[in-house]
């Protein structure tokens, strides 16, 4: 488990990281399988999303 998984699943659970912040996060603070865990979402390398 990366150093800072339980800060990014915190914020996300708690709504304060959107999923797209939560990939940004990803190579940097988790990693993709951690990405998945915390989003119940796929990681896609590339992918394109709009935080609103």
């Amino acid at each position: 488990m990366s150093k800072n998984y339980a800060k990014v699943k915190r914020y996300y659970d708690n709504r304060l990281w959107s999923a797209a912040m939560v990939h940004t996060a990803v190579g940097k603070w988790i990693t993709a399988e951690e990405y998945e865990t915390i989003t119940k979402e796929v990681y896609h390398e590339a992918e394109v999303s709009e935080a609103h």
